[in-house]
């Protein structure tokens, strides 16, 4: 009891402080200016001078969803491909000057996007800019370091899907819950795919999604927007536009009963992946959903932690997942029974929490404390460089406006418990469920003659 009273005044205390603070949080404390260059790419730029230092983000709107049969991966395999040398900066080159003078980079794709992520001194920003261009203007297609790449990527999806038991059932998921949209192909690709692109298929690919024309720039750090807009004048927008990737315009038809997949294979524990249909990022429901996602999920002390693993002990972990997305997608919640527990024990257990979700209104507490971890990891992000750039991006993509980041407390804000209760009933019905399910299949030791 008196441990729950000063959980509570410590929640209250944290609320009345976060939303206080978001009062005069907005566009003129954190002001981003913006151009659009006159090859079609978005540039946005927030100056900090706290750091002598800059993150440069590129959101390219290319990925597994701008594939199709036979060129499954491809978004995924230039992720790769660019870092391995264009006209000016050969093979190697990349990391090697960026290393000597003091930066670092990386690259992520999703189904919707490709974002490459440059760090650096500011005492670096010519040089950059100069690379950027190379590669986006001049990438190499040597048949060799193609050849050398696609062995890579192969060889990441042995390790990340085929050899791995919860890179598997995700992928399977994907392929039952998703028939008809792109998204029912994996980011990875399909082997076959990966082993047979031909170099035609690669540079179309590359024409149409690395254009600047198909590209948002984020720059955040010490360097005033008319530093970046200079340099991209000089480096950037000398690039050629291209056509863009064809409109996706494949809506994936509505779900009308439970899917099951079911997976044997060689495993020293089950998996379980359940997964629901949600609307796209930029639904008016996000922000009811990730309120209900962090009071289901989220830590310890959530509904289904405490009740799969410290009250009836019949799972390791439980969690949920969903990524940006442009088109309707999935969420996913994935348990991880515990040794000798059959995987339907906790699929019982997640369905009647859900269930109790949409009968009866969360807590004040809950609700409230459920704001608070979302408004922290918010601010958490946006206090460093690299967490801005990410977020700024982020915004602009796929909810359509950087600017809607500002908006983003008072959405949390706005929340109500009949909200909460409203999205639980509407995304998590049996109907729209498909359960995938990894059972161990390690074989019978032939018996002795």
């Amino acid at each position: 009891m008196k441990t729950g009273l000063v959980y509570r005044t410590v929640v209250a205390a944290l609320g009345a402080l976060l939303f206080t603070g978001t009062a005069a949080w907005g566009q003129a404390e954190f002001p981003v200016a913006s151009r659009t260059l006159k090859n079609g790419m978005k540039v946005l730029v927030q100056t900090d001078h706290s750091i002598p230092s800059i993150a440069l983000y590129i959101f390219y709107r290319i990925g597994s969803r701008n594939e199709g049969p036979g060129t499954t991966g491809i978004s995924h395999f230039f992720e790769h491909m660019m870092f391995n040398g264009a006209k000016k900066y050969g093979p190697g080159e990349l990391d090697k000057v960026m290393e000597a003078n003091g930066g670092s980079n990386n690259a992520y794709t999703t189904k919707d996007v490709t974002v490459y992520q440059d760090w650096f001194p500011r005492s670096a920003l010519p040089l950059i800019y100069d690379i950027e261009a190379d590669r986006i203007r001049d990438l190499s297609f040597d048949p060799g370091k193609v050849k050398s790449e696609r062995e890579v990527v192969a060889s990441e999806r042995r390790l990340s899907v085929d050899n791995e038991n919860g890179g598997l059932l995700d992928e399977q998921l994907w392929a039952a819950a998703i028939v008809a949209h792109p998204y029912h192909w994996p980011v990875v690709g399909w082997m076959s795919d990966i082993e047979h692109w031909t170099m035609e298929q690669l540079k179309h690919h590359f024409e149409m999604g690395y254009a600047p024309n198909n590209a948002t720039m984020v720059v955040v750090g010490d360097a005033s927007p008319e530093e970046i807009f200079q340099l991209c004048e000089k480096f950037i927008e000398p690039i050629p536009t291209h056509a863009p990737p064809p409109a996706v315009t494949t809506v994936e038809p509505e779900q009308l009963g439970e899917r099951r997949v079911v997976v044997r294979k060689a495993a020293q524990l089950p998996l379980l992946i359940v997964g629901y249909h949600i609307p796209q990022t930029n639904n008016p429901d996000f922000y009811a959903l990730n309120v209900l996602r962090t009071v289901l999920f989220e830590g310890e002390s959530s509904r289904m932690y405490q009740r799969l693993v410290d009250k009836e002990q019949i799972a390791l972990d439980v969690s949920s997942f969903t990524s940006p997305a442009f088109d309707p997608t999935i969420v996913q919640v994935v348990a991880q029974p515990k040794q000798s527990v059959d995987p339907q024990v906790c699929e019982k257990a997640i369905y009647e929490e859900l269930a109790r979700a949409k009968t009866a209104e969360i807590s004040d507490t809950e609700l409230e404390k459920a704001k608070n971890i979302r408004l922290v990891e918010f601010y958490r992000q946006m206090r460093t460089i690299n967490g801005r750039a990410n977020t700024i991006g982020t915004y602009e993509v796929f909810f359509g406006d950087y600017k809607k980041l500002f908006d983003a407390a008072k959405n949390y804000s706005g929340v109500t418990k009949v909200d909460v209760q409203r999205v639980a009933k509407v995304y998590f019905g049996a109907s729209s469920r498909t359960v995938a399910t990894l059972i161990p299949d390690n074989g019978q030791e032939k018996a002795k003659p």
